[in-house]
């Protein structure tokens, strides 16, 4: 699974003109299914999102992970980080796991985030999302299962 992950002030995320999930401090998280990925995946990519130190200590290190700091998670599903931009300037998106199987393992990476204790909030599977954050830093970073053993 892939991940995109922003340290925000805030985030919201609105469907058809209606706020449908809101965060202050915490992260906005856009989250891909691969082809092959399975909830072991998700729930490892979950557990890493949820200790990812990316947050100031008191010496202004980043040091402290989500939990450390009370923050929240908004979680989008986003098929786009499966773009393949290898050649032509029309990405492929093959890569992605079929819709059943995407919104699944989102669902499940979303639970593992709230048994990790961290409030959660979603975006809609599929739907055409209008998203808006501030980035805190700013600080973006990408994870995927597939770059560890």
């Amino acid at each position: 699974m892939r991940a995109l992950v922003q340290r925000v002030s805030e985030a919201s995320v609105e469907v058809e003109g209606q706020i449908i999930g809101r965060i202050g401090h915490g992260l906005l998280v856009l989250v891909c299914a691969m082809r092959g990925d399975d909830e072991v995946a998700a729930g490892k990519l979950a557990a890493r999102v949820a200790k990812l130190r990316i947050f100031r200590d008191d010496e202004g290190r980043m040091n402290r992970s989500l939990a450390d700091v009370a923050g929240g998670a908004l979680v989008i599903s986003q098929f786009t980080l499966a773009a393949d931009t290898r050649s032509g300037n029309r990405p492929g998106f093959s890569s992605a796991a079929p819709p059943d199987t995407g919104e699944r393992l989102y669902l499940h990476f979303a639970e593992n985030l709230r048994k990790a204790g961290i409030p959660v909030q979603t975006g809609s599977f599929g739907a055409d999302m209008k998203v808006r954050l501030l980035n805190d830093g700013p600080v973006t970073i990408w994870l995927d299962t597939a770059d560890r053993a």
